[in-house]
């Protein structure tokens, strides 16, 4: 049953990330920008900026926007940016792990802390709950790449960090521990894999199952989270049934 929460929200999360196209474009400019200054302007030798890049070229970014990104990193544009991390419960015991890019720590503290507090939850001092999630790489391909290969896909793999494969709706979701994501990401590359995504996700240890109509008033207390301009990713321990992807899916 873990195991189909995990990919439920993994689902969950890159379908409400696609329904907000132009904030994403943000989120991953933003991305681009940190990436460079953390490594350089070619992907070849930035494993970072290559997945910001192939994930640009996943929400259909036009390539202008991603080379005026690089050009304003290499021209000192972004140079205040910063990587932050809070975390903190929501009621019923959900946990939430949220990454943020900023240029004003303590305007993006004072709205993430609203946040918590409109929604009845609380604020935890860092490193308080970062045990309850493992960092995971997934990249997602199309199945048709491998035909009846996928057996022998997933062997090649196995020595490189794979750890699951997963196949639904003709896309392959593979999944591997966040040391050994360059390494995957390599030889996926040199087995001429064509990449559609890539994510760095905090898996969950385990989940809080609640009922549906709890789960989407906690799920919109998340959304909030997420339409802070300052915030990059929210992970969070709630369990996703289909049922409620399934709902939601109706309401959109």
């Amino acid at each position: 049953m873990a195991g189909h929460s995990k990919w439920a929200n993994i689902k969950h999360r890159k379908g409400a990330q696609d329904a907000k196209r132009g904030k994403v474009f943000t989120k991953i400019i933003k991305e681009i920008v940190v990436a460079v200054k953390e490594g350089g302007d070619d992907s070849d030798t930035n494993p970072r900026l290559r997945v910001a890049v192939q994930n640009a070229k996943s929400v259909n970014m036009p390539k202008d926007n991603v080379q005026r990104a690089i050009k304003k990193a290499i021209g000192g544009d972004g140079d205040d940016l910063r990587e932050v991390t809070y975390e903190g419960y929501l009621p019923h015991g959900v946990a939430v792990f949220i990454e943020c890019m900023t240029d004003n720590i303590n305007r993006t503290v004072a709205e993430i802390r609203a946040v918590f507090n409109k929604m009845g939850g609380e604020l935890g001092k860092n490193g308080a709950l970062e045990f309850l999630f493992k960092r995971k790489g997934f990249f997602f391909v199309q199945k048709n790449q491998f035909n009846e290969r996928l057996e022998e896909l997933e062997m090649q793999l196995i020595d490189y960090g794979l750890e699951e494969l997963e196949v639904e709706d003709e896309v392959c979701t593979i999944m591997c521990d966040f040391d050994t994501f360059g390494s995957l990401q390599k030889k996926l590359e040199d087995m001429e894999v064509e990449i559609t995504a890539t994510e760095i996700e905090r898996v969950p240890n385990d989940f809080v199952q609640l009922k549906n109509d709890v789960t989407l008033g906690i799920l919109k207390s998340i959304e909030r989270f997420e339409e802070l301009e300052d915030v990059q990713k929210v992970f969070h321990n709630l369990k996703i049934s289909e049922s409620v992807i399934q709902i939601l899916n109706e309401e959109s």
